[in-house]
């Protein structure tokens, strides 16, 4: 396989794109991001690419979510590269968003943060037996980017808050049962899949559904579904406090524990969340969701949490992140509303 770290092929009637850093569980570059929204460009006015598929290399994962380590030594150097990254990274999602073929994303292993990104906002979204899901951003003084403020709160009742604030690690059974993934293949049948398409996409329309339709399998049992009464009851709430409140309040083991997990999370980056999702809820299009990212991620890189986050948890590892401020009490909501203000001439998203 090529070096390249993102391979693009057409194959037959469809545009195939691989992830191709399986060391780095294909986490995802500037790089791969400009690429991908060029391809996509040229893709779109090509007849003989009548859909696009998107798939990952290595046996691990799809996308394990975007070099934030990079990022956060970008920043600190006083270098350009992180704004950079983030803004060609949210314009890839608008073209995913906007394509006006069949996207077809195959989620075969591992898909956190950015993998989400580069998956989610298209057609169709294609789980395995492999797959492992999560937005764990809260955990590490960030917020659920890549289109999250769109999604989530479209998801069913209160599960895309419940999500979120957790960062909750969810498989086939689970993100089918939620909408998220519109189809189940096994992972052995991933290659027969891709040639299946790029033989019946050039009579597109609702053959790509009929192909994927013929692959998919049942994914079993949801575990989630256990707990969707409580997500809805206590994850509607008025505010992160007002949540954990409610969670606090229930002496069910998985109310405790989601209240647990919330408490090890950035207290800015849950309030930051919180609003995120619900002024999300009201938005008309993507490309107004992904404006609103960007407003957002540029204020968190002023702070600290998001750089104690990476320090903790994917540098020192010690998964023992000092939050700054330590409190939800202590996140204002005129500090949380000054993350969501417009950024001024020439800074805010180019879409």
């Amino acid at each position: 396989m090529s070096d390249s770290e993102t391979l693009f092929e057409i194959k037959g009637s469809i545009g195939l794109i691989t992830l191709n850093r399986p060391k780095a569980l294909n986490s995802l570059t500037h790089g791969m991001a400009v690429a991908i929204k060029d391809q996509l460009a040229v893709w779109t006015k090509d007849d003989q690419v009548q859909a696009v598929v998107v798939t990952g290399s290595g046996e691990k994962a799809f996308c394990a979510g975007g070099d934030v380590v990079r990022v956060a030594q970008s920043y600190k150097a006083g270098t350009d590269e992180w704004r950079a990254f983030f803004h060609d990274e949210y314009l890839m999602n608008v073209a995913i968003a906007e394509f006006p073929k069949p996207y077809i994303s195959l989620v075969d292993g591992i898909t956190m943060g950015g993998g989400v990104g580069v998956s989610i906002p298209g057609d169709f979204w294609v789980a395995t037996e492999k797959t492992l899901f999560a937005m764990p951003e809260t955990g590490l003084g960030l917020f659920p980017d890549v289109g999250g403020g769109w999604f989530l709160p479209r998801m069913p009742g209160e599960s895309g808050m419940f999500i979120a604030l957790t960062g909750a690690r969810l498989k086939a059974p689970d993100l089918h049962a939620l909408g998220l993934a519109s189809h189940v293949v096994a992972s052995a049948d991933i290659p027969e899949l891709i040639e299946a398409l790029s033989i019946k996409a050039i009579h597109c329309g609702n053959c790509v559904k009929d192909v994927l339709d013929a692959f998919h399998s049942d994914p079993g049992s949801a575990p989630l579904m256990e707990f969707v009464d409580g997500i809805d009851e206590h994850f509607a709430g008025f505010s992160v406090e007002d949540i954990i409140s409610g969670l606090r309040a229930d002496t069910s083991d998985w109310a405790q524990k989601q209240a647990d997990i919330m408490a090890t999370k950035s207290p800015t980056s849950l309030k930051v969340t919180f609003e995120q999702l619900r002024r999300g809820e009201a938005l008309e299009t993507f490309r107004d969701a992904m404006i609103m990212e960007f407003r957002i991620v540029n204020r968190m890189m002023e702070g600290a949490d998001f750089f104690e986050g990476v320090r903790a948890i994917l540098i020192d590892k010690d998964n023992k992140p000092t939050w700054s401020p330590a409190t939800l009490a202590d996140v204002s909501d005129e500090a949380v509303a000054a993350y969501f203000a417009p950024l001024g001439d020439g800074c805010e998203l180019a879409v």
